[in-house]
């Protein structure tokens, strides 16, 4: 889910991915859940018109991003396909993140994909049904989301496979690798859990695993016929750099030329930006700071001039390690970690087991 147009100048005026989190309604209970997902939509969530506002508002940006309506399951909001619209119609493109419930039909996905929807993020967590199940709370869930690949497959629409790496499944990596191969995906996003909402109770892998899962991931991206990147892990371009490898590379096309995506350097705060059910203003979703609340404050405003989000654009600004590292302008550490571990998103990236190059740049 990203832009090609979308540049390292862009990084202080526009993000390049704007996240709505349209309700918390959703009806499974994901181990992992930053939102602490609930069964019914919260009596402060925005309105549909106060929707439609910021929706206005984020089409402002001079370099318009690409929307993600969220959850929760945004397939719980009943004006969902309303906002798509609007959304369109406003110029910007759109991505949707359904849960794997009764709500995921095809009818649903053929709805968003006629109302606009360029791409979907479908949830696979495990290789095999007791492990997904296991983490997303849901006997079934594993089943319901093969079919939603299936759904997608079937229209024709682009998919981004969201896996979250914790000590439950790290195991499976390559398993889940096999099993995607014939998934006719375009990304698979591995992400690695940031201990916020249901994530605390989670147990994240140590720092030295990171270095043997991206290996692992390396080799897969240079093997399968989808794009692989991580979230919350932006160290892994730097043991991408490391193998001799384009951190930015996807699968080849058809005139024998990587497809690449977003400039190095993206992450919380810097390219990214959140906006909860309630409105609150976040620099991710996984970097609870409030710095604002929608509609009383503008987010082209926060985001181009609040001082946490210039504050996460700026890696000299980064301490211990992150700060002094070679790769810090392209890596940075994973600010939300950081802020989950010790308190201050600036601090350095507590499962990053890289010791710097002193006086050095890449």
């Amino acid at each position: 889910m990203s832009r090609s147009d979308y540049t390292r100048e862009d990084f202080g005026r526009s993000p390049l991915m704007f996240y709505y989190e349209v309700t918390t309604a959703c009806d499974l209970v994901c181990k992992h859940c930053r939102a602490s997902a609930q069964e019914d939509p919260h009596p402060d969530e925005l309105s549909h018109t106060q929707s439609l506002a910021l929706i206005d508002q984020v089409a402002t940006f001079s370099r318009p991003p690409m929307m993600v309506l969220t959850g929760g399951d945004p397939l719980k909001r009943a004006d969902l396909f309303e906002l798509i619209r609007h959304a369109v119609g406003r110029g910007l493109q759109l991505a949707l993140t359904p849960s794997a419930t009764p709500l995921a039909t095809r009818d649903a996905f053929r709805r968003a994909r006629r109302a606009g929807v360029r791409r979907l993020g479908i949830s696979l967590d495990g290789a095999d049904a007791a492990t997904h199940d296991a983490f997303r709370g849901f006997d079934g869930s594993f089943r319901r989301t093969l079919k939603m690949l299936e759904y997608a497959r079937q229209l024709k629409m682009d998919v981004q496979v969201n896996t979250c790496i914790t000590r439950r499944n790290v195991h499976q990596i390559d398993a889940i690798a096999e099993l995607l191969d014939s998934q006719e995906i375009a990304m698979w996003a591995v992400f690695f859990l940031v201990p916020v909402g249901r994530g605390t109770e989670e147990q994240r892998i140590a720092p030295h695993e990171y270095e043997t899962v991206f290996a692992r991931l390396w080799r897969h991206a240079n093997h399968r016929p989808y794009a692989v990147k991580t979230t919350e892990a932006p160290h892994y371009r730097r043991y991408v750099l490391q193998q001799g490898g384009d951190p930015l590379a996807g699968p080849v096309n058809a005139a024998g030329r990587h497809k690449h995506r977003a400039p190095l350097g993206v992450g919380d705060g810097k390219g990214v930006m959140f906006v909860s059910h309630t409105g609150e203003i976040y620099p991710a979703g996984f970097l609870p700071l409030l710095c604002g609340r929608f509609p009383d404050d503008s987010v082209v405003d926060i985001y181009q001039n609040h001082e946490t989000f210039r504050a996460l654009r700026d890696p000299d600004r980064f301490k211990g390690r992150c700060g002094i590292c070679q790769y810090r302008h392209i890596c940075g550490g994973s600010r939300a970690r950081a802020y989950a571990v010790t308190g201050d998103p600036l601090e350095e990236e507590p499962d990053c087991v890289y010791v710097p190059e002193l006086h050095s740049d890449v």
